[in-house]
């Protein structure tokens, strides 16, 4: 059982208490992206069970009628594997959701896993016409071309800044530079993209340029924000425009709940409030 201090941040152990949560959001417009909590196996048996897991998932937010999407991380299916372990699990798994209408994104992790992801999101994007979404990330110096790239792939792009400390000479360190090609990519996106455009952030400056674009081009978009993060403001957009929460569920919950209690202020004083009773 999760305890109440991380309860904020993950969903549940479960699928069952994850779509308990999911349930919860749609009754406020909100609609959610499922991901099961685990990355980097050292045994592939544990990737091919998460990866049936999730076959398993995609079924139970069919048959529950729920606005609900999953995401899966290549290294979780067997990336560190070999590509083709990620592929086959990649492929089972959003030729499940395709049949039972359920939209599948691939997460981004570090530099090196994003020739594969890339590869793997466009042939099943184009194979699936659409279905498929991909994160990619602002604060690689490769990123401009990639989004290029797949301007014309029949999927959904979702622009994160980068939470990976990616060597210098592949990635921009200063903040600064990476909310200046945030911008430029959601600008490039909005003017060039005929699919969907995911804005994966909490920064309100962002959010509200990707809200100007929208207005300026017409081009649809959504807003997406991790679960225990500005959850007012997540409600509070969901009255006007599309809006998706990050809801990670799973028993390796204790290292994700580390690192969002961690990266911002307000979380660690979150749970240091939650500890000491107050």
């Amino acid at each position: 059982m999760i305890p109440p201090i991380a309860s904020r941040f993950v969903a549940g152990e479960a699928p069952a208490e994850a779509l308990d949560h999911v349930r919860q959001l749609n009754d406020r417009n909100v609609k959610a992206i499922v991901n099961l909590l685990g990355e980097h196996y050292d045994d592939r048996e544990d990737a091919d069970a998460d990866a049936r897991e999730y076959r398993e998932l995609v079924e139970d937010i069919a048959r529950s009628d729920l606005g609900a999407t999953v995401s899966v991380k290549p290294s979780q299916i067997g990336l560190d594997f070999g590509e083709d372990v990620f592929r086959e699990n990649l492929e089972e798994i959003v030729e499940t959701a395709a049949d039972r209408g359920v939209f599948v994104w691939i997460d981004m992790e570090d530099h090196t896993t994003t020739d594969a992801t890339l590869d793997a999101y466009e042939e099943l994007a184009r194979e699936h016409d659409g279905g498929v979404g991909v994160c990619v990330q602002a604060n690689l110096r490769r990123t401009r071309e990639d989004v290029r790239r797949l301007a014309d792939v029949p999927g959904k792009i979702r622009f994160v800044k980068g939470a990976y400390d990616e060597p210098a000479e592949i990635a921009y360190k200063n903040r600064e530079t990476v909310n200046r090609e945030y911008k430029a990519l959601l600008e490039y996106a909005f003017e060039n993209f005929e699919d969907g455009i995911a804005i994966g952030s909490h920064d309100p400056a962002m959010i509200d340029r990707a809200i100007e674009l929208h207005e300026e081009h017409g081009t649809d978009f959504e807003i997406q924000m991790l679960m225990g993060v500005r959850n007012d403001a997540q409600f509070n957009l969901a009255e006007e425009y599309e809006v998706y929460q990050y809801v990670p569920y799973g028993g390796r919950w204790k290292s994700y709940f580390y690192r969002r209690a961690m990266e911002r202020k307000e979380n660690l004083w979150f749970a240091v409030r939650a500890i000491v009773g107050r």
